[in-house]
């Protein structure tokens, strides 16, 4: 079912809730399930390690499932991306309230399991999300503009794939790794920056459209989104490129380091 205005649903008891619980519920036992599929590359490294491998591993079907779900909504119901305020689909719901939940669930387990700087940060991240994506569900409002920052998640599969191969030690100088990480920047910078971008341009052409509230909370968010973005893509460009350079550098000028990597 799908409907172009909002007003449409106006007595239609809304489902949210339950489908947000529902989504928690999935990821409680995916979490149970993936722990038991931990690789032993992870587990000879402790139990923060496997619990590092099963949270990502668990944000990576997250992201799977988002990011291309948040595609076919945008390809089979494409006034999305014209009418981003009142544009409603049932799927659209159901698919923000299931990450909805993912990051309610992250929260919580981030917050008992791993009290770190790079846990806090992700927490900032979900904070400013669940801010939007929760507005969205329950006033049924601004759902078309929530699928699309969904797209971002296609690149987020990408990331969680290059994180699950550092976890378990995968060398950098691999094809295997090297792929991944090509693949996660040409994503990073088509899925993420690109979608922040439209998304920030579409506020600034269409504050009219938006009452304060949502529009305070949509600019904010947006922009330290965006900044986080920034930060994180300057990284992974100094983690899988500046650092490759230098140690092969280092290494070109000592022999005894280029006879192991030709051993290797």
């Amino acid at each position: 079912m799908a409907h172009d205005e909002v007003v449409a649903l106006e007595g239609v008891p809304n489902p949210a809730l339950s489908f947000v619980l529902l989504s928690m519920g999935w990821f409680v036992i995916s979490k149970s399930i993936l722990r038991t599929l931990a690789p032993q590359q992870a587990r000879v490294q402790g139990p923060v390690t496997v619990w590092k491998w099963v949270n990502t591993a668990n944000s990576l079907i997250h992201s799977f499932f988002t990011g291309f779900g948040a595609l076919v909504c945008v390809y089979f119901h494409p006034r999305v991306a014209e009418n981003v305020v009142s544009t409603y689909s049932d799927f659209s719901h159901r698919l923000v309230c299931y990450s909805v939940g993912y990051f309610i669930f992250d929260f919580l387990d981030m917050l008992m399991n791993h009290r770190k700087r790079s846990s806090y940060e992700l927490m900032l991240h979900h904070v400013f999300v669940l801010s939007c994506f929760i507005l969205s569900i329950v006033t049924r409002y601004y759902l078309a503009f929530t699928i699309i920052s969904l797209v971002v998640e296609v690149n987020s599969i990408f990331l969680h794939w290059r994180q699950l191969l550092i976890i378990t030690r995968t060398p950098k100088t691999t094809l295997y790794y090297r792929t991944v990480s090509v693949v996660n920047l040409i994503t990073f910078v088509m899925f993420r920056i690109v979608t922040l971008g439209w998304m920030t341009r579409w506020m600034a052409l269409n504050r009219i459209l938006v009452n304060a509230a949502p529009y305070a909370v949509g600019c904010v968010s947006i922009a330290v989104l965006m900044l986080m973005s920034m930060i994180l893509f300057v990284r992974l460009l100094k983690a899988d490129f500046h650092n490759n350079s230098v140690e092969k550098t280092n290494c070109s000028k000592n022999s005894p380091c280029a006879n192991n990597n030709k051993a290797q």
